[in-house]
């Protein structure tokens, strides 16, 4: 998408649960060593909720310090879309959950599922609804409460997930800043490769789909490793030369948060972008899925690593399958 209008984000927010399932507590919990999550994955710890906590009990959070953020007040907010594979339920969504625990009583409000990519997918129709005159602040948000959709008896995909949630507001900014640039993609014949079989209409819960752990999350690893190190290069060089700036001009790429050798295998193949401009927090976290560009956004804004005028890439690759980038001048 080329930009006309000068819209960005304003603030951003996140919110992690207190409790860390570290990778010392998974080997007490299944055949597994802290040596060989980290080595495969750049993982120690991720965050998980507990049993009465939900997607929207995230976002909320993740939301409120976003609002403050800004300046502005719940009321001022004219659409909230919340990007989630692990809604509150399947009707009504989430962000109307949010929508009433935030007082955002002016709000229109709706999920979107593009997995791992539903935060930059969310960005873009913000930036879409601005641009067209239908609403002035939009928040967005990518929440999950992934642990609760985990086979622990799998180690190959449990010790990846953590749960988290990360906000941004988004509303029209100064002339030049804001948003530069957009490139969304999906390739639906990728769908076996990652999904959660079983609890929709295709396959409806029973008894026997509850016993064979299809409720879970399935991963083809090799395959999502291959698609993702080859997307994320797509991604972030059309995103790049469609904002018209060079990849030596990128102050920070803040990818998501799905595993180090992803990460590490997609600065090889881009070495135009200098590795100190990489950020990760995966060691912490772990995936959370469309909370994890906000996570790691918000950590590198606390820190005060973020200053006006930062060229800043966002891009992100998931189940669909799905994949985007975003470029942003703060």
């Amino acid at each position: 998408m080329k930009i006309q209008d000068p819209i960005g984000i304003v603030s951003i927010g996140a919110y992690a649960p207190p409790r860390i399932l570290s990778n010392k507590d998974l080997e007490n919990m299944l055949e597994t060593s802290d040596e060989w999550i980290r080595t495969r994955s750049g993982i120690s710890n991720r965050h998980i909720v507990d049993d009465a906590t939900a997607s929207s009990d995230l976002a909320y959070e993740a939301a409120k310090l976003a609002v403050e953020r800004a300046n502005i007040t719940p009321e001022d907010i004219d659409v909230i879309i919340v990007a989630t594979i692990t809604p509150d339920m399947f009707m009504p969504s989430t962000a109307c959950f949010l929508q009433s625990k935030l007082g955002a009583v002016n709000a229109a409000a709706f999920d979107i599922s593009a997995a791992c990519t539903g935060f930059i997918y969310g960005l873009d129709l913000a930036y879409s609804l601005i641009a067209a005159g239908q609403f002035n602040t939009a928040l967005v948000i990518g929440a999950e409460c992934m642990s609760k959709f985990l086979d622990y008896t799998d180690r190959r995909i449990c010790v990846l997930m953590g749960d988290g949630a990360g906000a941004a507001i988004v509303k029209r900014v100064p002339e030049g800043r804001g948003f530069q640039s957009f490139y969304l993609r999906a390739d639906g014949s990728g769908t076996e490769h990652l999904n959660i079989p079983a609890g929709g209409s295709r396959m409806p819960a029973t008894h026997e789909t509850i016993d064979e752990k299809k409720h879970t999350m399935f991963m083809n690893g090799s395959e999502i490793f291959k698609f993702a190190v080859r997307v994320m290069e797509e991604a972030v060089m059309e995103a790049l030369n469609r904002a018209n700036v060079k990849p030596e001009d990128v102050t920070y790429i803040i990818p998501h948060q799905a595993n180090i050798r992803i990460i590490e295998g997609a600065q090889k193949r881009m070495t135009s972008i200098a590795k100190e401009c990489w950020v990760s927090n995966l060691h912490e976290y772990g995936n959370t899925s469309s909370a994890s560009i906000g996570l790691a956004m918000n950590e590198i804004y606390e820190q005060g690593k973020i200053k006006e005028g930062d060229i800043i890439v966002l891009v992100g690759f998931g189940g669909g399958l799905t994949w985007g980038a975003t470029v942003l001048k703060w």
